[in-house]
């Protein structure tokens, strides 16, 4: 049997990457990637030549085959998605269900997440926090699924893109006005920016404003069934 290796890489700032996880890379027989050109480009910049090979979401299953197959060899096999951990909005939860599966070890390296990153800036509180990653694009699937995030008292944390992030920020104003949210925008990287308000004060921020960069989006819990006040 042989090992799996589930490698957090930098969702900006290259920096970030552990010393561990460039130990991981260096040694492994075989990397897959969500992007090979992405990771390529990772591997380039800490001076490391191993083969890729491409496991994304439109064909993890295939991919995850081929894996199982290098790992049935003895081959140490990491996986990196293009940014941050994978298996968090991010391909990986087929391989790593498959490789375990057949009696393989698979073992975390820990890493970047925006997830966790924007949380610990977030200035929330609570202990119970609700990961979402991306809600649906459609405007009444976004905004049913985001009333029952509201309704659960619950902090949450979505993902959103540079095209729609007004109009989740838009919903989620009109839902509850008043609730916290802090927005991350192109976090560690050079535009960093983090934007802290009511609901309805950050829509008008970001309305304002000319929406670049991938978007983290963190939004309070009730307590004691009232809105936080934060």
């Amino acid at each position: 049997m042989s090992s799996l290796y589930i490698v957090g890489t930098p969702i900006g700032n290259l920096g970030d990457l552990s010393y561990r996880a460039v130990e991981i890379l260096k040694n492994a027989d075989l990397v897959a990637c969500e992007d090979t050109r992405r990771t390529l480009k990772l591997l380039t910049s800490l001076g490391i030549r191993v083969p890729l090979i491409s496991c994304r979401s439109q064909n993890e299953e295939a991919a995850a085959l081929k894996i199982l197959g290098a790992l049935d060899s003895g081959k140490k096999v990491a996986y990196c998605s293009d940014a941050g951990t994978p298996g968090l909005s991010d391909p990986g939860e087929t391989m790593v269900r498959m490789a375990s599966s057949a009696g393989h070890t698979v073992i975390p390296v820990p890493g970047p997440s925006a997830f966790a990153a924007l949380v610990s800036v977030s200035g929330g509180r609570g202990t119970q926090i609700f990961f979402e990653g991306f809600l649906s694009p459609r405007p009444g699937r976004r905004r049913s699924r985001l009333q029952e995030l509201l309704e659960t008292g619950y902090a949450f944390v979505l993902y959103e893109s540079p095209f729609r992030i007004l109009k989740l920020m838009e919903d989620l104003a009109t839902l509850d006005s008043s609730r916290y949210v802090c927005i991350g925008r192109e976090m560690t990287k050079i535009h960093e920016e983090y934007i802290r308000g009511s609901a309805a004060e950050v829509r008008e921020l970001v309305s304002a404003s000319q929406p670049r960069g991938e978007y983290a989006v963190f939004v309070a819990g009730f307590s004691h069934n009232e809105p936080s006040k934060l």
